[in-house]
């Protein structure tokens, strides 16, 4: 496992990495002073320790490039300070550390860290029999049931889709939906527990929620689907759930 440590104090960064060394000695453990060290290598962390006040480019504008590179990282913000709190949820920082840092509580969240990175590893496919097509789950926003076919919304924009159709020699309407033949019902059975149906017509990937309210839902793509209100204190304990065990943040 690859994980990195940001941070421009030296005494805690060399801390951190006697801290992972101990609980994860087959770990390989790369240090930075700053944010702009550890973007310039663009070396791929399972896991990133990162401080928010670094100087130059602080630790949340580092996370938000690191973020355009790679969606997978375990983030885990360091700070004195719980100010930035909101800026890594926006970020899916899987936690928010404060320092100084409590080595009971670093241990549990370490742990919890690995098997989330392993998880992360771990391909999720979704196969759709009647296109004999195999799709990796981390590529759905969100499912939309049309009568007897369903259309399924991807984060692959159409020149993705289009050359991947050829290849799979299958054809393509050039969006970045595809259209098939499923039940809803049959979908869900094969979708990992990021996903829920929040509406008869509707499953969402969690992993893309930007906002919602009490009858509907916003994803990255600027995309509102609906929230059936019956489902909604449902929804939110299950989204909150999400959050704290799937990889978002807790302080």
């Amino acid at each position: 496992m690859d994980i990195a440590v940001v941070d421009d104090e030296k005494e805690i960064r060399e801390h951190i990495c006697r801290m992972i060394k101990r609980q994860k000695p087959e770990s390989r453990i790369r240090s930075y002073a700053t944010g702009e060290e550890l973007l310039a290598e663009g070396e791929l962390s399972d896991i990133i320790f990162l401080d928010v006040r670094l100087p130059g480019m602080n630790g949340i504008e580092t996370a938000r490039n690191l973020r355009k590179r790679h969606e997978e990282t375990v983030l885990i913000f360091l700070s004195g300070i719980k100010e930035y709190v909101f800026d890594a949820l926006d970020l899916y920082a899987f936690q928010y550390l404060l320092k100084p840092v409590d080595e009971k509580k670093f241990a549990e969240v370490l742990d919890r860290a690995g098997k989330e990175a392993g998880r992360k590893k771990e391909k999720r496919e979704l196969f759709i029999k009647t296109r004999n097509l195999t799709l990796d789950q981390a590529d759905i926003l969100y499912i939309e049931s049309r009568g007897k076919k369903v259309e399924i919304h991807t984060v692959r924009d159409c020149n993705q889709w289009t050359k991947f159709a050829r290849s799979q020699s299958m054809d393509h309407n050039a969006s970045s939906c595809i259209e098939i033949y499923a039940s809803m019902e049959e979908l869900s059975g094969q979708l990992g527990e990021g996903f829920y149906r929040c509406h008869r017509a509707y499953i969402v990937n969690m992993a893309y929620i930007t906002e919602y309210g009490s009858d509907s839902i916003v994803l990255t793509n600027g995309d509102s689907v609906y929230l059936a209100k019956k489902k909604y204190g449902e929804f939110v304990k299950a989204y909150m759930w999400y959050l704290q065990n799937g990889g978002v943040f807790s302080v």
